[in-house]
């Protein structure tokens, strides 16, 4: 049985890795947080005393992360692991979100890593599972069953990743979403929404109100979703 794939994009502090785990949780769905691969990814290579700026050799790093990187799809569950090694807090610091740019901007390694995903997501063993990203809905899996834009205005995107990391610096935080919107802004388009993509802004909902409003497109596309 082909599993229900529903992609979200958007631009950090859009509030999507929040709202896709409620999602998997609510649907006894699986989840795919591409984030968080090249977050390990920059980890990875950082470990390795790999400079990011030097495009051939992260790529050259990236099969081997590859066969190393391991991420629960349980949306109950939330871990990743590189080499044995638990990296889920690591990957989440600010200067990892400084950093990870680099890595996502480079195109030959972005191609390899999505068709890591792709994988993931047509060989979903649950009955669906929920994913969520900068590009999922156009160019990883613009056949997705639910294509969806979650966004949000900038000041309140950094009020709410602020909120998620209250021990750094509240300044260095809105930097790095900034930073982050235009370094990758470069690379993929996450402000419009394609042909056939769902636009959700979250400036003025609540966590309760997107959820809602994302069962209920995935609910006309598929007849699941309220529950």
């Amino acid at each position: 049985m082909t599993p229900t794939i529903v992609a979200i994009d958007g631009p950090a502090g859009s509030g999507k890795s929040t709202v896709t785990r409620i999602l998997a949780e609510r649907l006894g769905w699986q989840l795919l947080d591409t984030g968080s691969v090249y977050r390990a990814l920059t980890w990875y290579c950082q470990q390795q005393g790999i400079d990011l700026t030097d495009a051939e050799a992260v790529l050259a790093a990236t099969p081997a992360f590859l066969q190393v990187w391991e991420l629960s799809l349980t949306p109950g569950e939330r871990w990743v692991r590189v080499d044995g090694i638990d990296v889920t807090d690591a990957i989440r610091a600010t200067e990892i979100s400084n950093q990870v740019s680099h890595v996502a901007g480079i195109m030959p390694v972005r191609a390899a890593i999505n068709q890591r995903f792709r994988e993931i997501l047509h060989g979903a063993t649950a009955a669906g599972i929920v994913t969520e990203g900068r590009d999922m809905t156009t160019v990883v899996v613009p056949d997705a069953t639910v294509r969806i834009l979650l966004t949000a205005d900038e000041s309140v995107r950094i009020q709410r990743r602020q909120a998620e990391r209250g021990n750094d610096n509240p300044e260095a935080v809105a930097r790095s979403v900034a930073l982050r919107d235009a370094k990758d802004g470069r690379v993929t388009n996450f402000t419009e929404a394609a042909p056939g993509v769902d636009v959700i802004d979250s400036t003025h909902m609540d966590l309760a109100a997107v959820t809602d409003a994302v069962l209920e497109i995935i609910a006309e596309r598929t007849g699941n979703g309220r529950s």
